[in-house]
């Protein structure tokens, strides 16, 4: 098993093509619901972490009155790099800070959000009590979180096509990560360590669709940790493990466009009473 750290890890190339092929992918369908969550608290300081490249981040500034403080951080300064660079409809703090160790102080922020992050965080409940540290009293915690691999069926294809490239030691950042925290029952337990207590985690279906069945391969070979797997088993394979990720897109779902079912959760949280 690669260590937690390695799956944090978005440098060099992967946060372009991550904005350019994942964001549209996977991100932007569940990125409004986000923000209107968030919105519906009618916070006056929100902080957004493991903001990647800013995708629910927009989403937020569109929804959010510009007088309602808004700060994104991630912990790798490459994806804010890129958010920075696509900009917002309005202003937003664009600060780097890791979730394990945030530069905030007590009771800073009515809302607290994250985007599909909290699956990279290596030690989650130490995280969350961060956030709950951070969290004003009647404040919220409000996150996603994937399904397991099997319905989230473009990654689900990308794994088995890669696979067979490395059949004697595949890369198993997808079911291992994104997709490996799914589990009611463990996420309650994880909040409770930390203080926090699940208002509610509801499941939300969309339909994650590209123009090619490269696209998918690209974006999750390329645009993601699975790169860092790839390439330190054979760093001149990167090309061919993504030709059989794009070939099992194909298989299962045609010759394009492609479209496939993607099922994640959004997640609300108090401070425990």
């Amino acid at each position: 098993m690669a260590p937690p750290h390695v799956d944090m890890i978005f440098d060099g190339p992967v946060a372009e093509l991550y904005d350019r092929h994942l964001v549209p992918l996977i991100f932007e369908p569940y990125a409004d619901n986000l923000a209107d969550h968030v919105a519906a608290l009618t916070p006056e300081r929100v902080l957004e972490v493991a903001a990647g490249t800013g995708v629910a981040t927009r989403a937020l500034s569109r929804v959010l009155a510009d007088h309602i403080e808004l700060t994104a951080t991630d912990l790798n300064q490459p994806m804010l790099d890129q958010a920075a660079s696509i900009g917002t409809e309005r202003p937003v703090v664009w600060r780097q800070a890791d979730v394990m160790n945030l530069p905030f102080g007590v009771d800073e922020f009515d809302v607290v959000a994250c985007q599909f992050g909290v699956m990279f965080f290596p030690d989650r409940a130490d995280a969350y009590r961060e956030v709950a540290r951070v969290m004003a009293p009647e404040g919220r915690f409000v996150f996603n979180t994937w399904d397991r691999l099997e319905a989230n069926e473009f990654a689900d294809a990308v794994t088995a096509g890669v696979t067979t490239i490395f059949p004697a030691d595949p890369p198993q950042f997808l079911p291992r990560t994104p997709h490996g925290y799914h589990d009611e029952s463990l996420i309650r337990k994880e909040l409770a360590e930390a203080g926090l207590e699940m208002d509610s985690m509801t499941m939300l279906e969309a339909r994650s669709r590209a123009e090619t069945p490269e696209i998918p391969a690209i974006a999750y070979c390329q645009g993601t940790p699975l790169r860092n797997e790839i390439e330190s088993r054979d760093a001149d394979l990167l090309g061919t493990a993504t030709a059989a990720a794009t070939a099992e897109v194909q298989r299962r779902f045609g010759s394009g466009p492609v479209d496939s079912l993607i099922r994640g959760f959004v997640v609300t949280a108090r401070l425990a009473r």
